[in-house]
């Protein structure tokens, strides 16, 4: 039985630590209920997890006595309410008390569906004789739902008292703290979380065996008021705490900055959201469980797989529904099943499913009351790095097609009855020898066009201009083919497993094609496939310790996976100091369906670095490929100190929008700004434009640039000699004036060595202190001191939620600091973390910071990289768990952290009635609108109806051209009448030696109703390879470089879907 966790907010699929179970236990054996009516003090016993319950279970009903039990039914507070409104309230106080109102409602809500659960279900079930259930089993089905209602009982005590005070008050969000922080709130949800698969599990099988438990149950439901069943009431503790989450979000929307309430609403929401976390985590580790469980009873105790299954080496990473089907020779779809696909750390496990109830109609009556869970026989089951994944195009490049047999050796006889029922589906295997022959025509047609340059006359309609005509239309219907091939397989998963050899020993492979429920399944399946097989390389196994007090080193299955160790510059013999990276993210319309599942963030790395008298160095490498690979390097006069990546604006910053309107050549396209040792600022265009110097400016007595940030309206320059330089943004080609004297903002004596860059500020350190500066006004705000040592400098922040965290020139703690107030909020010592990993290393330093999705990434003087979660939300970013240290890390200090992040077309993501749409829609268009090409549907309908296919390009007539026309028909009357062809930049299919790198790529749309999929990646800079986990640093693999050469290590993220 599957149930889905539900622990966090639509869109929010997050993963946390395990409860740290010792102070659990701590926290647990002295707590003590108090109650506003006498009632006995009750403990708990210390039980956790489905397994623990089974033992538990099978004890006597004596020892089960020793749980003194608290009568929550007798505590009745008081029922909270707001009085009526006063006069002169802002509309944020009004919306407020809405808001609160909600909170109140949702509350007594959940607190009676508590009570539902115990009165009309447990209560009667143990009075009840003869028995339907057990005492026993009950204990076991109600886990811990007494003990949730106490507490909320509890929190609804005291939100009365605070809802009568709220007009002279307004503040909640401390009663959030203090109710939901305590470890006992986590350990009662965790052990009901945990239990609750156990607890489903024994109400499926009663139901299945005791026809009067599932008429008890059918009766209940009847005759309750909203015919809620008991699945029903029994699931909303797993989805309470999104929607405290959802309506403190709210609330914190409405609650203006310096209120009393907001600092607490932010610390209330990091509360919920790590209690969220951790509970979600352990939601998935029971699930996980409870699959593998249920899959190791179909399979023989005596297997070679059972023995897999139960050593306790296997993390279940992906379990879905598929159904898999079967074609025929000529594409056509012959049958389908169902089946479960199990995806484990190291193997692929295919199973059938079967359904066996006593009728079917008993097993609807059920269903109704409790999902059930099905039975699975193994189908087959393959070593995953075995396994390979086959796209339309890949036919007969990566394996040899005459030892490919496709599934099922009765295909012939499926093969009749499909053509007797007229049902014959062509599948991607024509499309592809369309796409070939286009791709042949394509070189014929280039052979024309040279043979027409050697053309001798002139003529109208056969000249140079018209034959790139017919090149061009050629590339656009190879796309247009592309897209169809790409449509063809967003939701088709081809599989090539390995075979027994045939009779002569030769081995034989096998095809299996899956259809999975929607293009996200087929883009999770494709990348946790790829990322599980990197995760067997040696340098990942393991790849992260996790320091918990059960010393367990195996690393969550969300960890990033380290994907490749490359040279950071070319001429490796220079051994250039690294300065900076960026990324410049650009969507190649080129890749395939599974190549942008399975590839690195799109885009390029710039990497800037130096030495000193040698001068600087760009490296470019492309992102666009199975591995990174250097595509551009260029000299400087002086080291790269820092990097900016300048995207392009939104709506609404640019400053002069008329101007931008009424030049669109002028159009501010995506720049990289690089700071220079000898104080120069330099200003680049992308990749695919070039990489050309589109500006350079000199800072303000030639001082070095330590650092760049930049604000819709400014790019910030932090100099050596504590000055920070602001340049305004302009609405020309070159986003920033940096011809003009920039604005000098003086913000201490010392060098300016980190910026950060706010909603509306921006913070400038100078030594311990940070200057807070109005990003639109450049007035210095206020200032505050991070460090009590005047020696120490600030050389690190990032931002979290409404936190910064800082790192220091010395020591090896952070510290978090608060955006509004600057309060000083928590202090981490990184090199507690890495004790274990470093022993005898006392001092340690940090230097370097990031934060992406819910995790901290914190690089040391070491070459020790430490992960720490972070909340994601509007709330407080405090570090709660012990994170991970990574075992891959580099021989010297971590000069950078940096992000790549990439959005995948949303044209994945188009459904079919999209698709349906989609020529209707363009039809409606006028041709001079009609921008896009058209939908693979309608022009794949042209080229299999229509004998030819009409080469143009929307290009203009040939009439404005030299020289008589070539026809043999009379010319066309000037009447207007005649075929006018808008004009199209034909650049974005600009073909090259290497399309990859050079093509250019139009701006994908981003509906805001589609979903979008974020690829990202974490790459390290510093000095060589160093694997920590082994004592020669690092065995096997050879290290790409040496210990003393700069090194890029790149970190692939699972797809966030």
């Amino acid at each position: 039985m599957e149930t889905r966790a539900a622990w966090l907010p639509p869109g929010q699929e997050w993963a946390g630590l395990s409860k740290d179970r010792d102070s659990g236990r701590a926290d647990r054996a002295s707590w003590r209920p108090r109650t506003c009516c006498s009632v006995a003090p009750c403990s708990f016993p210390l039980i956790h997890g489905p397994t623990d319950l089974a033992e538990h279970s099978s004890d006597s009903e004596e020892e089960d006595m020793g749980l003194l039990e608290v009568s929550v039914t007798d505590i009745k507070p008081p029922a909270p309410e707001l009085g009526p409104m006063p006069d002169g309230l802002s509309p944020q106080q009004v919306v407020r008390r809405h808001i609160l109102g909600s909170i109140v409602q949702s509350e007594g809500s959940y607190v009676e569906s508590l009570k539902r659960v115990l009165q009309d279900y447990r209560n009667p079930l143990m009075e009840m004789e003869p028995k339907v259930l057990s005492a026993r089993k009950c204990q076991v089905v109600f886990f811990r739902v007494k003990e949730i209602l106490h507490c909320h009982s509890m929190f609804q005590i005291a939100l009365s008292s605070r809802v009568a005070e709220w007009d002279s008050t307004e503040k909640i969000g401390d009663l959030f703290v203090a109710s939901f922080s305590k470890s006992m709130v986590l350990d009662v949800y965790s052990d009901y979380v945990n239990n609750f698969t156990n607890a489903m599990s024994i109400i499926k099988k009663a139901c299945l065996t005791k026809p009067a438990f599932l008429e008890f149950l059918k009766r209940r439901q009847v005759c309750s008021p909203d015919r809620v069943t008991l699945y029903g009431l029994m699931v909303k503790p797993i989805q309470r705490f999104p929607q405290f989450i959802l309506l403190l979000q709210d609330m914190l929307k409405n609650t203006p900055r310096g209120h009393p309430d907001r600092l607490s609403l932010q610390l209330a929401l990091t509360e919920l959201e790590t209690l969220a976390e951790k509970l979600n985590e352990q939601k998935r580790l029971a699930d996980q469980v409870a699959e593998i469980q249920q899959l190791t009873k179909s399979v023989s105790d005596r297997s070679s797989l059972n023995k897999l299954l139960t050593s306790g080496q296997r993390q279940l990473l992906l379990c879905e529904t598929l159904t898999e089907t079967v074609y025929g020779d000529r594409g056509q779809l012959i049958k389908s099943k169902e089946r479960r696909v199990f995806l484990l750390n190291d193997m692929l496990v295919c199973a059938n499913i079967n359904f066996k109830p006593a009728n079917h109609r008993g097993q609807l009556e059920i269903s109704s009351l409790v999902p059930l869970g099905p039975k699975y026989v193994v189908k087959w089951n393959t070593a995953l790095p075995q396994v390979q994944v086959v796209e339309v195009g890949q036919d007969g490049g990566s394996y040899d097609k005459d030892n490919v047999l496709i599934q099922h050796a009765g295909t012939k006889k499926a093969s009749a009855a499909g053509q007797a029922q007229n049902k014959v589906y062509f599948g991607p295997p024509r499309l592809f020898q369309e796409l070939q022959d286009l791709q042949k025509d394509l070189a014929v047609v280039e052979q024309i066009t040279f043979l027409i340059s050697t053309l001798h006359g002139t003529y109208q309609n056969l000249n140079m201009t018209v034959a790139q005509d017919w090149c061009l239309a050629l590339q656009r219907l190879m796309r247009v083919k592309e897209e169809e091939i790409h449509s063809a397989n967003k939701c088709r998963l081809r599989l090539l497993l390995p075979g027994k050899p045939d009779k002569s020993g030769r081995p034989i492979s096998f095809m299996v094609v899956f259809i999975t429920p929607n293009p996200l399944s087929k883009i999770s399946w494709v990348n946790r496939l790829h990322l599980a097989k990197i995760g067997l390389r040696e340098e990942n196994q393991p790849g992260w310790l996790c320091p918990d007090e059960d010393k367990k080193s195996r690393a969550p299955f969300w960890c990033p996976i380290l994907a490749c160790c490359i040279p950071a510059f070319s001429p490796r013999g220079l051994s250039l100091q690294l300065g900076a990276l960026v990324h410049s993210p650009v969507n190649c319309p080129l890749l395939g369906f599974s190549a942008v599942s399975t590839s690195l963030p799109q885009g390029y790395l710039w990497v800037g670095g130096g030495q000193e008298g040698a001068g600087g160095q760009v490296e470019i490498f492309s992102l666009n490929r199975p591995s990174p690979r250097t595509v551009k390097s260029f000299p400087l006069a002086a080291p790269v100190l820092c990097m900016e990546y300048i995207p392009e604006p939104e709506e609404g910053e640019s400053g002069d929008e008329s101007h931008v309107a009424a030049e669109p050549s002028a159009a501010v396209h995506p720049t990289i700004c690089l700071g220079l040792q000898d104080g120069s600022i330099l200003v680049y265009g992308s990749v695919d434009t070039g990489t050309q110097c589109l500006a350079t400016s000199r800072s303000p007595g030639l001082q070095p640039v330590l650092c760049l940030r930049h604000s819709p309206f400014h790019l910030f320059a932090g100099l050596q000699d504590g000055t920070v330089a602001a340049y305004p943004r302009t609405s020309g080609g070159v986003p920033w004036d940096l011809e003009s004297p920039p604005v000098c903002l003086t913000v201490g004596p010392g060098p300016v060595r980190t910026l950060l860059s706010l909603e509306d500020a921006v913070w400038a350190s100078c030594g311990p202190r940070v200057t807070v500066l109005d990003a639109t006004s450049l007035q210095t705000q206020q200032s505050f001191e991070a460090h009590q040592d005047e020696a120490v400098s600030v050389t690190h922040m990032v931002k979290a939620g409404s936190g910064v965290w800082m790192a220091f020139s010395s020591g090896s703690s952070i510290r978090l600091f608060h955006t509004e107030t600057l309060e000083h909020l928590q202090e981490i010592n990184i090199a507690t973390r890495t004790t274990f990993l470093l022993p005898g290393q006392k001092h340690l330093c940090v230097t370097s910071l990031l934060i992406c999705q819910g995790l901290l990434w914190v690089g040391t003087d070491q070459g020790v990289i430490v992960l720490l979660p972070v909340p994601r939300l509007e709330g407080i970013p405090k570090i709660t768990g012990k994170g991970m240290v990574s075992l891959n890390g580099h021989c010297g200090p971590v000069a950078f952290l940096a992000v790549a992040t990439s959005i995948l077309a949303p044209d994945i993501l188009r459904s079919d009635q999209e698709e349906a749409e989609g020529p209707r829609a363009e039809e409606d268009k006028p041709d001079g609108q009609a921008h896009e090409p058209p939908p693979a549907s309608r022009v794949g309908r042209e080229l299999t109806r229509k004998k030819g296919i009409l080469l143009q390009y929307r290009l203009r007539s040939t009439a404005h051209l030299p020289g008589p026309l070539l026809s043999v028909r009379e010319p066309a009357p000037a009447d207007g009448s005649a075929l006018e062809h808008s004009e199209e930049d034909g650049s974005i299919y600009e073909m090259a030696d290497d399309p990859d790198v050079w093509v250019r790529s139009r701006p994908c749309a981003r509906d805001a109703h589609r979903k979008e999929i974020c690829s990202v990646a974490i790459i390290s800079g510093g000095q060589g390879y160093r694997n920590f986990g082994s004592a020669s640093g690092g065995s096997g693999r050879p290290a790409p470089c040496g210990e003393t050469d700069s090194a890029l290590l790149i970190w692939q993220v699972p797809l966030t879907l």
